[in-house]
């Protein structure tokens, strides 16, 4: 199911009739009139309401002799909210430029010369920073503290704070005095 899908499903199901046309076709299949009877509604407000859970696939319908049956598209009900939410987003090209941007952005703001100006506070733009600083690193090597220790000095005096800052933040690790850049990085430059 896609998202314009998904939006259209669910803003059909959030409305009372509708909801209660679809727990009484969940029972049976039913034509129009004798679903008005059950749900003590008109038969122009049945046929409205079927033809909007229609659109969105939540309903079908099939004649039969004099009457148009509608029945309820059961496999629209089996898809999991989560896998819904899963799908890629139809905006998500568009979010990525936003995250891009946001990202140079901070770093134009953070860094002037290759040289960090300060340790930003926030930890969303430390992180950005971080992930900046951590692109000096190769994988699959092995560094000494001092190794790491000078290539942060590169861009900031504080060096201590920004090496114990990546490995919290998962993007080095240090094991027996030695450190390695690890891949579960969000770089994506890399």
């Amino acid at each position: 199911m896609t998202e314009t899908e998904a939006v259209g499903l669910f803003k059909c199901l959030a409305d009372k009739t509708r909801l209660q046309i679809l727990k009484t076709l969940a029972v049976e299949d039913m034509y129009v009139e004798r679903l008005a009877e059950r749900l003590g509604l008109t038969p122009p407000t049945i046929s409205f309401h079927l033809k909007k859970l229609e659109s969105v696939g939540a309903v079908s319908s099939a004649r039969s002799q004099y009457y148009t049956m509608y029945a309820l598209c059961r496999d629209v009900f089996t898809a999991r909210i989560i896998d819904i939410i899963a799908e890629k987003s139809d905006e998500a090209d568009i979010q990525a430029e936003r995250d891009a941007q946001y990202r140079q952005k901070v770093l134009d703001t953070f860094f002037e010369y290759g040289k960090l100006k300060s340790i930003p506070a926030q930890r969303k733009k430390k992180r950005i920073i971080l992930e900046e600083i951590v692109r000096a690193f190769e994988f699959d090597r092995v560094y000494t503290e001092r190794e790491v220790n000078i290539a942060i000095a590169d861009f900031h005096d504080d060096f201590c704070t920004l090496r114990r800052d990546m490995i919290s933040e998962r993007l080095m690790e240090r094991k027996d005095g030695e450190y390695r850049r690890l891949r579960e990085t969000t770089d994506v430059q890399n």
